[in-house]
């Protein structure tokens, strides 16, 4: 079949949505299906490329500048026009609800093509990142959410990552349409567990002789790493073999660094900056425990990865994290910004080694059910479901 992917985050963009547009169109076309992606210009004109098996339409853009690397299209209903026309897709897949998905969702819906949305954003994701709004946060978090119901409406299908989302999306009784949750998914083949090389350990300047707690993932204000360097702070006066490695890039990057130095931290802790392929499978083997603070995930996909490296979780009790981090199961729930909780759950890992032990095997159980395989077939199912409906 001939698959449509609209994102307007899109590979080389670091983030999930990114991660997993790229991860679907990549599978779909391993699968033999024909799969082009639209997606904003990482230079700023319109060109095209191909990304290995898949080809990409990338739209004129301009700098988005809350997010690292991010770029919009804001008017790019002509150009997505052309592609539609062009490609004459079977189904067109929405990523996100921005300007490339909105000129995909009124195009298909125009033409008669079968529409999947899926919503991977929560309205935190953008408000924590745009302080001067903070005062009117929550009518905005209101309108962000109302549309974004009027927006998935218009699908066929919508899709969520976990069935935890799916229940927070309902509380909005302006989509009728059918909901699934499908997991993001990641390759099991990628991210397994056992020991890193040495050269990462060089490569990146980490101890080999201390146990290391991790985050990896987006440095934006919305993941609140504030409170995962005011823990290790926390842990570290009582434990000094525990080192902090701080895997990627972002809007906050600086703020934290500041923070690491106020607490005279330097030397304890190790940002990388942004990291992809095999170094960032081998950064995930090197954790002793990984941190998750964010409290606006409606997966998370880095988490998921952790898992599957062989990691013991500390997360928020919130968003969709409960279903990856199950409390004294694979790891520990604490409440949002609630700091002595996530320095009790990194302590109690970092000095129990048969609990640690016991709740990484148990992330293995969990992250084996979430193989991305499972998710391209999900995917094609309902693709070829609404094709022939």
């Amino acid at each position: 079949m001939k698959i449509l992917i609209a994102s307007d985050l899109h590979w080389p963009t670091i983030n999930g949505v990114a991660t997993f547009s790229r991860n679907l169109a990549r599978g779909m076309a391993e699968r033999g299906h024909e799969v082009h992606v639209i997606a904003p210009s990482q230079t700023g004109k319109k060109c095209k490329e191909i990304d290995g098996n898949y080809v990409i339409h990338r739209t004129v853009s301009v700098p988005f500048p809350f997010y690292q690397n991010f770029r919009i299209s804001l008017n790019p209903t002509r150009e997505v026009r052309k592609i539609i026309e062009e490609f004459d897709p079977d189904v067109i897949h929405i990523q996100m609800l921005m300007w490339i998905g909105q000129a995909a969702m009124k195009l298909g819906n125009k033409n008669g093509i079968p529409i999947v949305s899926t919503n991977h954003a929560m309205p935190e994701n953008l408000m924590d990142n745009l302080k001067l709004l903070a005062p009117v946060s929550r009518p905005i978090n209101y309108i962000l959410t109302e549309y974004g119901a009027r927006f998935h409406a218009k699908a066929d299908i919508v899709t969520l990552p976990t069935q935890s989302a799916i229940d927070m999306f309902k509380a909005s009784d302006k989509v009728d349409v059918p909901m699934y949750a499908v997991s993001n998914g990641i390759n099991l083949s990628q991210f397994t567990p056992g020991d890193a090389p040495r050269e990462v350990y060089e490569k990146f300047n980490l101890p080999q002789d201390k146990k290391i707690i991790t985050y990896i993932g987006r440095l934006d204000a919305e993941k609140h790493l504030w409170v995962l360097i005011e823990a290790f702070r926390n842990v570290h006066a009582d434990v000094s073999d525990i080192h902090l490695l701080v895997v990627g890039g972002g809007t906050d990057r600086e703020n934290l660094t500041r923070l690491v130095q106020k607490y005279g931290l330097e030397d304890s802790v190790t940002f990388t900056g942004v990291v992809t392929g095999d170094d960032l499978a081998a950064l995930h083997k090197v954790g002793t425990v990984y941190v998750m603070p964010s409290p606006a995930e409606l997966q998370s996909i880095a988490t998921l990865e952790a898992m599957a490296s062989g990691q013991p979780i500390v997360a928020v009790d919130a968003g969709a994290l409960r279903e990856l981090c199950q409390d004294d199961r694979n790891g520990y729930l604490c409440e949002k910004d609630n700091v002595e909780e996530v320095t009790r759950g990194i302590y109690e890992l970092v000095t129990d080694d048969v609990r640690r032990a016991r709740y990484a095997a148990e992330s293995l159980v969990i992250a084996r059910t979430h193989d991305i395989n499972t998710t391209l077939e999900r995917f094609e199912d309902i693709y070829t479901g609404l094709i022939k409906s």
